[in-house]
């Protein structure tokens, strides 16, 4: 969509370091920077609030090639519209960072302590 901007949460870099040193990428394409709230939003899109809490619960792998880590913000995983929150965390060639999505739809990922991140409000 021309004009369009993300407006979600980055990780930030010495939560993604300590993330990359606990789920080393299984896939070639690390992505492994943000969660999304608005993935369609206009040019004049503001930043999210910041968060009380976040914390990686669950990891993904389809074993084709996409990877996730399953974030809960404020205590849920279900994302407003439907959805569950998550970090894209690598991919292989080919695949998007929005098979996350249907990844996670199946329910395809068990539960695991990756512990409080902190994920800073942004639009890009």
């Amino acid at each position: 969509m021309s004009g369009s901007r993300v407006v979600g949460w980055k990780l930030s870099e010495p939560c993604r370091a300590r993330l990359l040193d606990l789920f080393p990428p299984r896939h070639a394409r690390l992505v492994a920077d943000h969660v999304t709230l608005h993935p369609f939003a206009g040019v004049d899109a503001v930043p999210p609030p910041a968060l009380l809490s976040a914390r990686i619960i669950g990891h993904a792998d389809d074993g084709t090639g996409v990877e996730a880590l399953v974030v809960a913000i404020d205590g849920s995983t279900e994302r407003p519209g439907g959805g569950t929150w998550h970090v894209t965390w690598s991919l292989a060639e080919g695949r998007r960072a929005r098979d996350s999505n249907d990844l996670l739809a199946r329910g395809d990922w068990r539960l695991c302590d990756g512990g409080a991140i902190e994920l800073l409000p942004a639009v890009w």
